[in-house]
C-alpha cells in the first residue's frame, strides 16, 4: 500500500495505476462503514486509492474540528488489511494552501435540512470533493447512503460542473443495534445512543 501525502506525489503515483480507478474519501477514523466503500470500489476498480483528510472548510465555528478523532497510524493498519492500493494523506496546507479562497455553492440543496443548522457544512464538503475528483480523477467515488443529503450535494455538483467521475452509493452499514455507523458515535453517551 502506498502511502503519498502531497498532491503531485499523488498524481506522479495514479499516473502508472491500472485502470478504472476508484476513491474512497474518508476522514480518517476508519470504520465498517468505510471498509464496505473500499470492498465495494475493489470489486469495480483495478485500482483502489483512499483518502484521509479532515476537512476544516466543512465544521463550523462551534463544532468539533479539534476533537475530531484523529488516529492515522490506526487507521493505516485497518486500511492495509484491505484491498487498497494507496492512501492520500494530505496535510491542510497542502490541500488549502496560504490565500485558497474559492469555494463550491452547489446552491438551494445544501440549505435545507442539516444545512439550515451547519451553513457552510456543504460548501465545505462541496469544496474538498471536488479538489479529490480534480487531483484523482477516478472513474468512480464511493460514498454512504447514510449521509443521503450530502449524497445529493455532491450528485449535484459533479453534474453541474460536468466531472465525469460517477459517484456511487453504497448502503449503511448499522451497529448490531441498528445505530447506523458514524466516526462520531464515539461522542455519544448511552442515553443519547438509545433515545
Amino acid at each position: 500500500m502506498e502511502i503519498v501525502t502531497t498532491i503531485e506525489q499523488c498524481i506522479q503515483y495514479l499516473e502508472g495505476c491500472a485502470r478504472p480507478l476508484g476513491l474512497v474519501p474518508t476522514m480518517g477514523a476508519i470504520h465498517n462503514g468505510h471498509k464496505e466503500l473500499i470492498k465495494t470500489a475493489s470489486i469495480n476498480d483495478s485500482t483502489v486509492i483512499t483518502s484521509i483528510f479532515v476537512n476544516p472548510l466543512q465544521f463550523g465555528p462551534n463544532e468539533d474540528l479539534d476533537n475530531y478523532p484523529r488516529q492515522v497510524d490506526s487507521d493505516l493498519e485497518k486500511l492495509k488489511e484491505l484491498e487498497v492500493d494507496a492512501v492520500f494523506l494530505p496535510s491542510p496546507k497542502e490541500v488549502f494552501p496560504d490565500n485558497f479562497s474559492t469555494s463550491i455553492n452547489v446552491g438551494n440543496i445544501s440549505n435545507v435540512l442539516e444545512g439550515q443548522s451547519r451553513p457552510g457544512h456543504f460548501a465545505g464538503v462541496a469544496t474538498i470533493v471536488c479538489k479529490l475528483l480534480l487531483i484523482i480523477n477516478p472513474h468512480h467515488a464511493y460514498f454512504g447512503e447514510k449521509d443521503a443529503q450530502q449524497c445529493l450535494v455532491i450528485e449535484k455538483m459533479v453534474h453541474d460542473l460536468n466531472i465525469k467521475t460517477k459517484i456511487l452509493k453504497v448502503p449503511t452499514v448499522r451497529e448490531t443495534d441498528g445505530l447506523a455507523i458514524s466516526s462520531r458515535n464515539m461522542y455519544l453517551s448511552k442515553s443519547e445512543r438509545y433515545s
